[in-house]
């Protein structure tokens, strides 16, 4: 009888984990998922669900999708990735992470079969995940990507609905190095005479999704053509917008905990897909749960580390922007609030282009450098060094609770301390504050 710490040790270090060890992990085709489905007698096609991909937003729309549903009484599954502190966060109902005993069980139950096929970690939680859901008879899964969409193990769904949030230049090694390319993958999500909801209008990759929805027959709408929010005096640690639709007001005064001015963007990818999914058949999915799901996505789902003020005096904020897109919009909520003077620690992983990032950054910030604590963590000293050649020089520590102990040290009350970089860095800070 496995514990559930050796199960989670098998897990994380007997199978390729792709967000620990990187490519090693990755696989150019879904022939393990079929068999796993195969063998698990097809959960897949135990529940209705609703799938998710994009670069950015997939995770926050997938949360606000999630919470909408259980506040219009749907017993709802979630399957996102990846964790930030509990393995189990990947796999919820109704809020709930799934029991330990579950996890070790199915492990146990199914560990012959698992080793057989050399299953890679994400293959074999999207198996647990199925069955799970499956099992517990959900009415309906949200089911969010893990990287593209054509060759990810989650593409075995017979969606009621597909979203495809944004397509910015994220995974190049995997999906592609121009737009049109990483598009053409998210695409794969697409399924025949399924709706499909994109969620921002862009030049380079409309015309691909247009194509592929039209080849499927798939009913395609642009979120952005149809809904825009209006900032109603948000502050740093809450969002606060009314809805236009079609160029009418719809809501006015709604809230949302999730305070990153991105979030416009989300929210209202996830009305156009309310609106969708309510006419598929989720007739109880009315206004008031719609409201309610956005206002409490904190309180229903557990979600973290988007713009998560964990802190202040000072101001003390974890956000997992992690590529060019998040950085952007990450900044351009930082200049919406007011603070005496920026201190960014910043810490990513060994495949990320990250000098790039640094050079989007604030010049007029004080840097501290450190790593996540995975072994793709790119090693503080080398960061501090490549910075520091960047004319953005400022000291390394080993690990975030250091960095964030030496910068509190050099603050004043109305400064703003951000922990940034990689989701890595905001769950190793998550988890020393909790």
């Amino acid at each position: 009888m496995m514990t559930y710490d050796e199960t989670l040790d098998y897990m994380f270090n007997s199978l390729p984990m792709y967000h620990r060890v990187g490519k090693a992990a990755y696989k150019a085709n879904l022939d393990n998922t079929h068999a796993l489905m195969d063998y698990l007698g097809h959960p897949e096609n135990g529940f209705h669900s609703i799938h998710i991909a994009g670069t950015n937003g997939k995770g926050s729309v997938s949360h606000l999708t999630a919470s909408a549903l259980q506040e219009a009484g749907y017993k709802v599954g979630l399957y996102t990735s990846p964790h930030l502190l509990d393995f189990r966060e990947r796999i919820r109902i109704n809020g709930e992470m799934i029991p330990q005993q579950d996890v070790v069980t199915f492990i146990e139950r199914h560990r012959a079969f698992l080793d057989s096929l050399e299953l890679s970690f994400f293959e074999m939680t999207v198996g647990l995940a199925f069955d799970y859901f499956a099992r517990q008879k959900v009415d309906v899964a949200v089911v969010e990507v893990g990287m593209g969409g054509r060759l990810d193990s989650t593409n075995v769904l017979s969606p009621d609905l597909c979203v495809i949030t944004n397509i910015g230049l994220d995974h190049t090694q995997f999906l592609g190095d121009t737009l049109e390319k990483i598009a053409v993958e998210k695409a794969g999500i697409i399924k025949k005479e399924t709706p499909v909801v994109i969620g921002e209008t862009q030049a380079e990759t409309r015309p691909v999704f247009e194509r592929i929805a039209a080849e499927r027959n798939a009913p395609i709408v642009f979120a952005d053509q149809q809904f825009r929010l209006e900032d109603a005096g948000t502050d740093a640690e809450r969002l606060r917008y009314n809805v236009i639709r079609s160029g009418e007001q719809i809501y006015s005064g709604c809230t949302c905990p999730l305070a990153g001015s991105y979030q416009f963007h989300n929210i209202a990818t996830f009305l156009q897909a309310a609106e969708l999914m309510y006419i598929v058949g989720y007739s109880d999915l009315d206004e008031r749960a719609i409201e309610r799901g956005i206002a409490n996505v904190v309180r229903n789902t557990g979600l973290h580390g988007r713009w998560e003020v964990i802190g202040h005096e000072p101001l003390t904020i974890c956000e997992t922007a992690h590529n060019a897109d998040g950085v952007r919009a990450m900044l351009s909520k930082i200049d919406t609030i007011n603070y005496s003077h920026l201190h960014i620690i910043y810490g990513c992983v060994n495949d990320k282009d990250f000098r790039t990032i640094l050079a989007m950054l604030p010049r007029h910030a004080t840097y501290t450098y450190t790593q996540p604590s995975v072994p793709r963590g790119l090693a503080a000293d080398q960061l501090a060094e490549a910075a520091a050649a960047m004319n953005m020089a400022g000291p390394h520590f080993a690990n975030v609770q250091q960095a964030l102990c030496h910068v509190r040290q050099n603050v004043e009350k109305n400064d703003l301390i951000l922990i940034t970089g990689s989701i890595f860095l905001v769950a190793d800070a998550l988890r020393d504050i909790n």
